[in-house]
Order: structure tokens, then sequence, then C-alpha cells
């Protein structure tokens, strides 16, 4: 068998673009045969797949899958919003899921089962797609909401949550509380799980704003105090109106159902993701030079 050594991998990925590994393996399956490592590679769909690897995705499809006490919520990246319409890449999706679920949500284990299947996906369709990111939640009842649903269970925004309780009403509001997350996209679950720096930077944002020039020190304190409870009920999913009856917070919608919060977690597609926007000219200058 021949030697594989750095130079023949380097030659490889220099021809090919693929990943020092991918190219490491395929010397190895090939008796470093450089041509027939590139063939292979091709062949096994990782040289298309390398050679999107630098555009930008972030179109694809948010999902929401649960069994028992757990649910995931996951996100997989895509160049164009033609693509979350096509089978394959949806197929795609849901097996991403699945084996998240599987893997207790394990970002990296389940990267690393779902790589080929990635690769050969983009292979098959022609754009640069990507596992983002993976959530996931545990409790007592799990409830789940895709908003802008392509098809069940995937679409734009995916969301699930956790309520813990042995009540059968908590089944009432749950998937009422998974909509009023998309909704309303909390930050954090309770007061608690704030960071008191955040608390600090809102209320000097407040005092700089101007908005207490000139008040009495009691008056500021108590605008201040004002100021942060709403900001609360803006940002604290336990503290925020209920969508469905605002007269209500979230927490008490619950309780009154039996239930605790137990955790949550949302994505919304390509949030984040900076979009390249090339003008059209400086495109066909490009290529003029």
């Amino acid at each position: 068998m021949a030697e594989v050594t750095a130079k023949l991998i380097q030659e490889l990925r220099e021809k090919t673009s693929a990943g020092m590994m991918d190219c490491k393996k395929a010397l190895v399956e090939n008796n470093g045969d450089i041509e027939a490592a590139a063939d292979w590679l091709r062949k096994k769909g990782i040289v298309k797949a390398a050679s999107k690897a630098g555009r930008v995705a972030a179109s694809g499809l948010v999902t929401v899958v649960k069994c028992d006490n757990m649910g995931c919520v996951v996100e997989l990246n895509a160049e164009t919003d033609f693509v979350a319409k096509n089978d394959k890449f949806q197929t795609l999706v849901a097996n991403v899921a699945q084996k998240a679920m599987e893997l207790a949500g394990d970002f990296d284990a389940t990267m690393n089962a779902v790589k080929d299947d990635i690769a050969a996906t983009i292979s098959t369709i022609g754009e640069n797609m990507s596992l983002r990111r993976i959530a996931k939640v545990n409790g007592d009842h799990i409830y789940t909401y895709v908003h802008n649903a392509l098809v069940p269970g995937m679409g734009q925004i995916g969301v699930v949550v956790a309520i813990n309780g042995d009540d059968a009403r908590i089944d009432e509001i749950g998937n009422k509380i998974a909509m009023h997350i998309a909704a309303n996209k909390p930050e954090f679950m309770t007061i608690a799980d704030v960071d008191p720096k955040s608390v600090e930077r809102e209320k000097k944002v407040f005092i700089e704003s101007g908005a207490t020039a000139g008040k009495p020190e009691n008056i500021v304190e108590k605008m201040v105090e004002g100021r942060i409870q709403k900001w609360y009920a803006e940002s604290v999913l336990e503290e925020q109106p209920f969508v469905m009856d605002p007269s209500k917070k979230v927490k008490d919608v619950i309780a009154e159902h039996g239930g605790k919060l137990a955790g949550y977690a949302y994505y919304v597609l390509g949030e984040g993701i900076q979009k390249r926007e090339d003008n059209l000219a400086d495109e066909v200058a490009k290529m003029l030079g």
C-alpha cells in the first residue's frame, strides 16, 4: 500500500477543495492514487459539496420533534427558499431531526452522524447546506408549534416547550403556550434567569434617555423600577401577558391549569445570519475581470 503523505493530501485538497480528513480517507481507499481518489470523492458527493461550502446558507427549514419527555427544535439551512420545498431536502431535515432525538440533542454527535447525508443531498440538489443548531427541552409534557409551516412540523419558526405537572388540564394550554412563544419571542424563562448585567444595562439606557431628568431621587427610583417591570413583561416568558388573555401573565395561566414551566426553546429561520447581497453590476465586473 502506498504511503499517504501530507504532500499527497495537500495536493488532493488543492485539486478538489475537499476537507483534509476526506482527502486522507480518499487516498487511503485508493492506495495513494490522486486521480482515483478525486473520482472517489466525486462519487461520494464530497467534492461537489465542498465546492458549495463558501456560499451563504440562510434559508432552509426549522423543524420540531418530540418523544416521551423530550423535545428538540432543529435548524437546517440552505441557500434559497426553493430548496425548502424540495422533497429530498425535507426528507433530510426529518432524518436529521430524528437523529437529534436519538442522540438527546447533542449537536456534535448529530452532526457527525448526518454529515454524509448532508453532503450527498448537497451533491444532488446543488446548493450549500448546513446543520446550524439544535436545542432540546425536557419535562413531563412536551408541546410544539411551527409557524408558517411549509409541511407539517417544518417551517420558519419552531417552538418546543416543556411543562411539569400531573394535571390533565395542562394539555388544554400547552400548545397555546408554544404559540405564545412564537409570537412574543421571550429572551428568558424566569426573572431568576435574567443576567443582572442586563438589568443594569436596561436601567442605564432608561436613565440616559433623559426620561428621569429633573425628577426627585425617590421618583427616579420608582420610574426605574417601573421600567424594569415593563422590561420583564416584554422579555421574560413567565412575566409576559398571555397572548390569548393579556389580563393574565403566562406563569399564572399555566398555574391555573395545574402546571409549571420547565423549559422552552425556539428558532427563527436564518436569524442572525448575514446574507450577502451582491450588486449585479459588480457581479458582471467580477466575471469580466
